[in-house]
């Protein structure tokens, strides 16, 4: 049976000190699917997508119109309000979770982020980021999975990051114009990147059984698939267009399938299949247990979880309520190492911290290894131990807990903390050292570094 520890610091986002005792963890958990709120208090003053599609456009038609010398100037205007929509994002995010009364779906929010990964290392991603959470991400969190896997693949940020904007295909109305335009000039050509992330990391999973040919194919059949005002001004406040003369002609077979030349419904039909598949069901299950259960998930556990998506066709509050029974079922013990954010996150909700500026989490999760929508790779942060437990990142943990602690130690009685926040889990050898301790501040710095802490 899962206690009010793991139910707190696992599955959800760390214990605050106003907590009460749940006597039944998993009501608790599956209660948060009914009262889950997708845009809480700290998202509602974001830019939401269509506002930022339609300032992309803006900022694209000014760069075309203005004079060679000044486009540099115009690029910088748009970068630095995209840096801003990026920090209020990242602010709202970390706010968001620190007063969240739900925390086990906000914790599966940052699980689809990651699953979905985009990363602001591509400057164009930097305003796109925060909309991408707040309207691809968390409307969907408690919906199906292929209304998920729509969302992502269509929205701005996605579409910029993996470089399907501009693909076009060869044979398509676009390129045999630019062609004879100017025979002599390179033309847009197909991009696979989107078509390979969803593939290989969004869906089916590596060594799934899909083949460079499928790769292309799907590729062929995302053509035109762009932002808002690519090709023209028109319809500027969309956040998706399908651009038809960029797309390529043609039936196109992907895992062995046909899909009709039909414009925009050919990839839409692939990816709907996709998010049926039993490749899909596997992958999914496998990281959802790895996330919230243990690094290695047993096979069964894998198959229990992948068998109840395909029955409900991909219904995801159904599969969340067979990871907590299945959670449930595993032993009582700390058994994931923490991710920085998580660290962090714990960390501040345990002090009974609501708010964070931008700069501060800014500061706090680049110091630690994980800045906000930055992994650097479509494959998103890592989730296992490995991944965060090196000596010097264990060391940089020291550093910041100590760092808190000589904020707010002369606020907290960490002796008194330690047993709310670790309720079940507090080792005797933790107590005695908090206890020991020389002044508050150590005594917190000790707690937030402590083994029991680090781990969920």
């Amino acid at each position: 049976m899962i206690n009010d520890s793991i139910a707190r610091n696992r599955l959800g986002l760390g214990a605050r000190p106003d907590d009460q005792p749940v006597a039944d963890p998993l009501r608790w958990l599956l209660a948060q699917l009914d009262a889950y709120e997708p845009l809480p208090p700290p998202w509602r003053a974001i830019e939401r997508t269509p506002r930022r599609a339609a300032q992309w456009t803006e900022q694209q038609a000014a760069i075309r119109n203005a004079p060679e010398a000044q486009r540099a100037s115009v690029r910088a205007d748009y970068q630095r309000a995209g840096r801003a929509a990026y920090l209020a994002g990242v602010e709202a995010r970390t706010n968001s979770a620190l007063q969240s009364s739900t925390p086990f779906v906000e914790r599966l929010v940052h699980f689809w982020a990651n699953h979905f990964a985009i990363s602001v290392d591509k400057v164009p991603v930097l305003g796109f980021a925060a909309s991408f959470e707040a309207d691809a991400i968390r409307p969907h969190v408690l919906g199906r999975f292929e209304d998920l896997l729509l969302a992502t693949a269509r929205h701005p940020a996605m579409l910029l990051y993996l470089d399907q904007s501009a693909s076009t295909g060869p044979d398509s109305v676009a390129a045999r114009r630019a062609s004879a335009k100017a025979p002599d000039r390179p033309t847009r050509g197909l991009n696979e990147n989107l078509a390979r992330e969803i593939l290989e990391l969004h869906t089916l999973g590596v060594r799934s059984g899909y083949t460079q040919a499928d790769v292309l194919e799907f590729a062929r059949a995302l053509t035109g698939w762009t932002l808002p005002g690519q090709q023209s001004l028109e319809d500027a406040a969309q956040t998706f267009r399908f651009q038809a003369n960029q797309h390529e002609p043609g039936v196109r077979t992907v895992l062995g399938r046909s899909y009709a030349d039909d414009g925009q419904q050919q990839a839409t039909a692939i990816l709907r299949d996709l998010a049926r598949a039993p490749a899909t069901a596997s992958h999914i299950a496998t990281k959802l247990a790895r996330h919230f259960i243990t690094d290695d998930p047993p096979p069964a556990l894998v198959k229990r979880l992948a068998e109840r998506f395909l029955q409900t066709g991909g219904d995801l509050p159904a599969l969340y309520r067979e990871l907590v029974s299945a959670a449930g079922d595993m032993p009582p013990v700390a058994a994931k190492f923490k991710s920085p954010w998580d660290w962090t996150l714990s960390g501040l909700r345990a002090m009974g911290v609501q708010t964070v500026p931008a700069a501060r989490i800014q500061f706090l999760m680049a110091r630690l290894g994980q800045p906000v929508w930055r992994p650097g790779s479509p494959a998103g942060y890592g989730d296992v131990t490995a991944t965060w437990a090196a000596p010097d990142a264990l060391l940089r943990r020291v550093e910041i807990a100590q760092r808190l602690a000589m904020e707010f130690g002369s606020k907290i009685d960490a002796r008194a903390l330690a047993p709310r926040v670790l309720p079940g889990t507090l080792s005797g050898a933790t107590a005695t050292a908090i206890a020991q301790a020389e002044s508050p501040a150590n005594a917190l710095a000790l707690l937030l570094a402590s083994p029991e802490f680090l781990r969920r």
